[in-house]
């Protein structure tokens, strides 16, 4: 993991002598579809956040660029859980969920190789830091037609790594306007758990992004 952000600094270093009408900025937006992977994930599911920010695309030639982005991503998963039960012959229905909340700024550092006309096809690596993490608990209770809602926050940041690499692969469609369109899957390669007997325990961040962009 180290050579990879050792050749991507010496790339973005080596994109200091490209002419300045080789370079666009921009920014972009989208959803994220996210999940965490590992030890003990039964029964997680994604949960739908969002990423903004801002990228730089160097044109190296027609066909090869490099972009290295600077975005805020809204990543975690989520558990739910509900049904119906009876006690002493009445009824009611429950529903509990917990969602485990990760914020991070990411960098992605992306090599793009354009297929056709507007198509590329892009992969790299990402180090994410970490902004905030916690688990939010809510649980509801319906008994004739009267509804309770307990919630709680936990702040688990000091149990979470401050550091998150992994590795980007996605597809995208720049038009002449500069609007653009992107899909990338960016996996988990290091352990977002960072307590005791984390190294016997160890998950991983997964996040789908569909996005949709512009180039100034």
């Amino acid at each position: 993991m180290k050579k990879l952000f050792t050749i991507a600094a010496v790339a973005v270093l080596g994109m200091t002598s490209v002419n300045a009408q080789d370079v666009n900025f921009g920014a972009k937006a989208g959803v994220n579809f996210a999940t965490i992977t590992g030890d003990d994930v039964d029964g997680i599911e994604s949960k739908t956040g969002f990423h903004v920010g801002v990228v730089a695309e160097f044109m190296i030639s027609e066909k090869f660029s490099f972009q290295p982005e600077l975005m805020y991503s809204a990543q975690g998963a989520k558990i739910s859980e509900s049904g119906t039960e009876t006690f002493n012959g009445f009824t009611y229905s429950y529903s509990e969920e917990a969602k485990r909340k990760l914020d991070y700024i990411n960098l992605p550092l992306m090599a793009k190789f354009y297929v056709a006309e507007g198509f590329s096809i892009e992969a790299g690596p990402q180090i994410g830091f970490l902004l905030n993490s916690e688990a939010e608990y809510e649980y509801s209770e319906t008994f004739e037609g009267t509804t309770e809602t307990e919630s709680e926050t936990e702040d688990l940041k000091d149990f979470t790594s401050t550091i998150d690499f992994g590795v980007n692969f996605g597809l995208g469609y720049k038009l002449e306007s500069g609007l653009n369109f992107g899909a990338r899957y960016n996996l988990g390669l290091s352990n977002i758990n960072d307590a005791e007997g984390s190294d016997d325990f160890k998950n991983q961040n997964g996040v789908f992004q569909v996005s949709v962009g512009f180039f100034f």
